[in-house]
Parts: structure tokens; C-alpha cells; sequence
């Protein structure tokens, strides 16, 4: 546990240093460069270093102190204090009371005495307060009639002064059914992801798939709004321009599990994003995104095999009888409606088309990209923590190994995070704080196998009364379970569409990055397209 506190303090310090340093100008004046020293209480030379290595990488993770022989003034509160400080933060500081800063730090300072601790100061408590939700505490403090006009205005008065300051994600379930690329037969309705830029109100980004909303695929729609989409739309053969790229400052969410996973809250401080939650039961405050929502959705009911939006326009079509899109074509006619249509045409709220307004304003901003997409994608994807033991790292039954993870069982690492591409588990990825160690099954003759197959065999097994599950129990049974698949004549519509599923397995769809953003030369960086729930009929 003491580890884990450990690493919240070091993240918060880290989150703490860039943003101070993120507010430096390219040539900072002699009075700024004093007071980011004063505030960060570093030398002149160690600012003008770590300036130098934010700057390159523009990764929080780069500014995490030392865990040997950090300063004094960045030591983390002392587990037993970090009790005492928490308890006051909820029952005193965080209420409509609103006591003072020093009335706080008089409280917890009482508290430490009587234990026998040492007290923080009163600069420690500031900021350690600073790493808060601010939104949050001032609900708290004041009410939402304060902070929601600060934080969460409604969608007349929500204003982003510039592009990728304020963008807006959501789901949806498409309506209408997509069939198999071969058979043509249906296999049901995907789910779309979708981002929109309040200021331009572009679409900067979306990601189709046919699995339940997920972590991932917020993770595959981040990555497709922050990459240029030159390479991405020439791969679909559309001519058409998507100028919109870059990493957001806030991202404006509602409240699904996904979004409040901690994976995701760490890659957004790790990418200095501000994420926002709306309050819950407030639609109004994600109105942006579902007019986007609406607009594409209804530009789908002119296809075959739509389900329209209720059962009276629907008639007595069926949607399954009249499918005839597969999911990439399904993909290639939204990234048309996008570009060739929504973008083009004059928005009431602008007065000019969403691309005119983007590239009219555009010119004004500093566009954030990051330095390896693919890293990017990963910093995203979920995670589970694991102890890295002699034999390797295990993960959902599956043992782990690279050659690599030697040097770490010397370091003094209890935990490990382990991100993982829920799609594909042929490949884990190991954080160590100066990037991520690829690992792969200890046993190379496995195939690749989907967490979903994974859970499937584990429950087919389950239910034959199986109670102590190994590695190769599970892969012979995900064998069995795909021969059933293949072999079965006329399959159901779950058979058919968890072969689709796994068709990525042979190759199936890649975000392409350009050439600029490919850490390969001048071969197009590919990222798969992961997708991690299976949908229950």
C-alpha cells in the first residue's frame, strides 16, 4: 500500500512540475524564469533542464522525481499524515464552511502534534490541494450555482476561445446492421465513438467497431483525433481533406465507467489533458456532442438494413434482410458523410462551414502532436497491475516473457502496470517509466487469442464443472471453440459475428499514421484497431 501511495505522490508532483513548465514562453524573461524557480524550489541549471527534456518528449512521465535522493521540499506526505490531511480535506476543507488554508493547516497540524508526526507547512498543503478537481472542490466549497458557470457552462454558454481547447467524446449504437465481409450475411450494429471540437465544431476523430463502449475504444478515437488523417483517408479512398489533428487541451466526458477508469485519468495527465465529467443527470451539458451524434446517425437511415431511430418510421422493413454493408464500408461512408458533407455545409451556431472556421483559426494555436502515435495509443489502452515474478508476468492465465525483463527483477519494484490490447493478447506492454518492454507468451507456439475468447473458454469451462484453469486448458478450449465456428454450415448470428471478430487476427483494420508522425522512416507507422466487451444477444 505504501508503494502505491509512493507512486500517487511522484505522479502529482510530475502532473504539478508541467504545469508550470507548460506555461513558460519558447525564450522566458528573467522574471518568469524566478518565479518557476521559487514555485518548482529547484537551482536555475535543473530548471533549464528539465525544461529541456519536457520540450522533447512533452511527457509528464518525463518530470517524475527520482526515487533515490529527491529534494527535501518534494518528499511525499508520510502515509500517517496523508490520513490526518485527507480526513480534514473531507470533513473541514472540501465543505460550504470553506475554512481558510491556514485554519486547515491548523487543524492537521493539531492532529500530527497529538501523534507525534511531523506537521506539513502551509506551502505542502497548498499543493497538495492544488492536485484536487478543482471543479469538484469548488461544487463543494460553494455550490454548483459557482462552479458550473466556471467549469461546466451549459451548451449556449459553453466557449472554447480556440481550437482543440475543449473537445467532446460520446458513444453511440448505430442503427443499422452491418453483415460479413464474405458471407454477406448480417452480424449485427456496431457502436460508434465520436469526438467534436467545440470551437470549429469539427468532428476531429471517430472509431467504429462491434463491441460494447470501452476503454479501448476511447483510446482508438483519441488516437485517430490527435494524427494527421492524410494516410487514413487515402487508405479508404476518399479525396477529400480532414484537416483537423491535435492533442485537446480538456476533454469533456459524462460519467461511463470508462472514462473514470484509472488508466484513462493517468494518460490524460501523462498528455497534460484537463479531463472534465458532466454532472450527472444533466444532458444538457454534452450538447455538442449528441446534435454531432444525431446528425450522423440520421444520415445512416438512408442505408439498407437501418433500423431508424423507433419501430413506427422503421415500417415493416427488416433491417437484417436489407444489410448489405460490411463494418469498413460502413466506416468509409461515416468518414464521407464527415468530410464530404457535415464539415462543408454553413453550422447555424458559426455562420461558415466547421472546416472554413478550422482553418481560419487553426493558424493562431500551437498544436500539440505526440512524438510517437503509437506510444500514444499505449499510454491509453487498460492496464492491470502484476508482480513481476522468476518465471515471468502472468496475465489473464497467460505466462509473459522477454529477455528484457531481467534488469527489472534487480530494481526494487513491486508492481508492475501492464498495458494490454484487449483484442490481440499476443503482445502485453510493460511500463517502466522510461517507456514500455514488449512481452509475449512464454510458450511462442500460442496462437493469438482475443480477451473476449479468453473469457468464453473460461465460462465454457466453468460450466463443465472445471474449477482450477491453466494456460493450456484455455488455449485447446479457444481452439475447439473457433473449429465449431468454422465448420457450422449455416451459422447464428453470434457464430458469424465472432468470426468477424477475429478476422483482425489475420490482418484486418489499421490506423494508418502519416509518414511525418512515423517513427519508421518513410513506411506509414500502422496502429491496430483494437475492441475489448463482446456484446450478449
Amino acid at each position: 500500500m505504501s508503494d502505491q501511495i509512493e507512486n500517487e505522490q511522484r505522479w502529482r508532483e510530475a502532473r504539478r512540475r508541467a504545469e508550470i513548465l507548460a506555461r513558460l514562453p519558447d525564450r522566458p524573461g528573467e522574471a518568469e524564469v524566478q518565479s518557476a524557480i521559487g514555485s518548482l524550489g529547484i537551482s536555475r541549471a535543473t530548471l533549464f533542464r528539465w525544461l529541456k527534456r519536457f520540450r522533447q518528449d512533452d511527457r509528464t512521465s518525463t518530470l517524475l522525481p527520482r526515487r533515490r535522493g529527491p529534494n527535501a521540499g518534494m518528499q511525499p506526505l508520510d502515509p500517517a499524515v496523508l490520513v490526518i490531511v485527507e480526513g480534514h480535506f473531507e470533513k473541514l476543507y472540501a465543505t460550504r464552511r470553506k475554512p481558510t488554508l491556514s485554519r486547515f493547516q491548523r487543524e492537521v497540524a493539531a492532529d500530527c502534534r497529538a501523534a507525534g508526526l511531523q506537521r506539513p507547512s502551509i506551502r505542502r498543503l497548498g499543493r497538495w490541494l492544488e492536485t484536487k478537481n478543482q471543479a469538484d472542490l469548488m461544487r463543494r466549497r460553494e455550490g454548483a450555482g459557482k462552479s458550473e458557470p466556471m467549469f461546466l457552462t451549459t451548451p449556449g454558454g459553453l466557449e472554447a476561445p480556440a481550437p482543440l481547447d475543449i473537445v467532446q467524446i460520446d458513444h453511440t449504437r448505430v442503427d443499422v446492421t452491418v453483415v460479413d465481409p464474405v458471407t454477406r450475411l448480417p452480424i449485427g450494429r456496431p457502436t460508434l465513438t465520436l469526438a467534436i471540437d467545440v470551437n470549429t465544431r469539427m468532428a476531429i476523430g471517430f472509431y467504429l467497431s462491434l463491441e460494447a463502449p470501452s476503454l479501448t475504444a476511447v483510446a482508438l478515437c483519441l488516437t485517430h483525433c490527435v494524427i494527421e488523417k492524410t494516410a487514413w483517408l487515402a487508405a479508404r479512398g476518399i479525396a477529400a481533406d480532414w484537416p483537423a489533428f491535435g492533442i485537446p487541451r480538456i476533454i469533456h466526458v459524462d460519467n461511463g465507467a470508462e472514462f473514470h477508469a484509472r488508466a484513462f485519468e493517468r494518460a490524460c495527465a501523462e498528455h497534460r489533458i484537463d479531463l472534465v465529467y458532466r454532472p450527472p443527470g444533466t444532458p444538457r451539458f454534452g450538447g455538442h456532442i449528441e446534435r454531432l451524434i444525431g446528425t450522423m446517425i440520421g444520415a445512416v437511415h438512408l442505408i439498407p438494413g437501418s433500423h431508424f431511430s423507433n419501430i413506427r418510421d422503421r415500417g415493416d422493413l427488416d433491417p437484417e434482410a436489407e444489410a448489405v454493408m460490411t463494418l469498413r464500408e460502413l466506416e468509409t461512408y461515416i468518414a464521407l458523410e464527415i468530410v464530404g458533407a457535415y464539415h462543408a455545409r454553413i453550422h447555424k451556431a458559426l455562420d461558415l462551414p466547421p472546416v472554413a472556421a478550422w482553418n481560419a483559426r487553426i493558424a493562431d494555436v500551437m498544436v500539440r502532436k505526440p512524438s510517437d502515435p503509437r506510444l500514444f495509443l499505449i499510454d491509453f489502452l487498460p492496464s492491470e497491475e502484476r508482480t513481476l515474478q522468476r518465471d515471468g508476468l502472468h496475465l489473464f492465465h497467460i505466462r509473459y516473457w522477454s529477455d528484457d525483463l531481467r534488469w527489472l527483477m534487480e530494481r526494487d519494484w513491486q508492481r508492475l502496470t501492464v498495458k494490454y490490447d484487449p483484442r490481440d493478447l499476443s503482445c502485453v506492454f510493460v511500463a517502466t517509466g522510461e517507456g514500455y518492454l514488449e512481452a509475449r507468451p512464454a510458450d511462442r507456439t500460442r496462437p493469438p487469442i482475443a480477451l473476449w475468447e479468453q473469457r468464453a473458454a473460461r465460462r465454457a469451462l466453468r460450466a463443465e464443472g472445471r474449477r482450477a484453469l491453466d494456460e493450456e486448458l484455455i488455449f485447446s478450449t479457444i481452439l475447439a471453440q473457433r473449429a465449431l465456428v468454422d465448420e457450422a454450415t449455416r451459422a447464428t448470428r453470434a457464430m458469424r459475428r465472432d468470426g468477424a471478430r477475429r478476422e483482425h487476427l489475420g490482418g484486418g483494420k489499421m490506423i494508418d499514421v502519416t509518414p511525418e508522425t512515423s517513427v519508421e522512416g518513410d513506411k506509414p507507422l500502422q496502429l491496430p484497431y483494437f475492441a475489448v466487451e463482446e456484446w450478449d444477444d
